[in-house]
């Protein structure tokens, strides 16, 4: 069966010329994503730059020597390796087994390119969930994005100046509120 070459090969193809137009392309439609995903899970800006450029250098090796074919869009992709990556970061730190093998984590199979496309789906959730967080007001949006650090309830509560139990119950209305907005938004859609 033959593959379905993505659009996308073209940016596979000018990282492997260092293309600079293209290398450029690609930090200003991925890099932003992919340090907001590791913020998110428990990694800094450093981590998230230094992931990104693992990634880029992993995926520059597979197109250069061994003849990278993107059948998915390409954000998906690299977001799927940096994932895969932090994950083993994350177990590294907490000295858990880890994949060593860079050709285990690029290992390029269909179910790699099934996996970027729930990604890609994953994305559009994200997108949802991000215009109806942007609709929340200041103090809701402030006290969800401190909750999703997995800091200490109490934590969060003494950062912001409030009780325990008003974060709680503040932080239940909040989310309420969100599940509205993210379903009001889908059945617009």
């Amino acid at each position: 069966m033959a593959k379905n070459i993505h659009s996308d090969q073209r940016l596979i193809t000018g990282l492997v010329q260092n293309d600079s137009a293209i290398i450029n392309e690609i930090y200003k439609r991925c890099a932003g994503k992919i340090k907001s995903w590791i913020l998110f899970n428990n990694g800094t800006e450093d981590d998230a730059a230094d992931i990104f450029q693992e990634a880029l250098m992993d995926v520059y090796k597979q197109g250069k020597y061994k003849g990278l074919e993107l059948t998915c869009p390409f954000e998906p992709y690299i977001l799927l390796v940096c994932k895969r990556k932090w994950l083993n970061e994350i177990k590294k730190k907490s000295i858990l087994p880890v994949t060593n093998n860079e050709e285990d984590l690029l290992h390029i199979g269909e179910d790699t390119f099934a996996n970027a496309d729930y990604l890609e789906n994953q994305e559009a959730q994200s997108k949802l969930f991000f215009s109806a967080f942007e609709k929340l007001g200041e103090r809701c949006r402030e006290i969800i994005s401190w909750s999703m650090k997995g800091e200490a309830q109490e934590k969060v509560a003494e950062t912001l100046g409030v009780t325990y139990g008003y974060l709680r119950k503040k932080k239940s209305e909040c989310m309420a509120t969100l599940v509205k907005l993210v379903q009001s938004t889908k059945t617009e859609e």
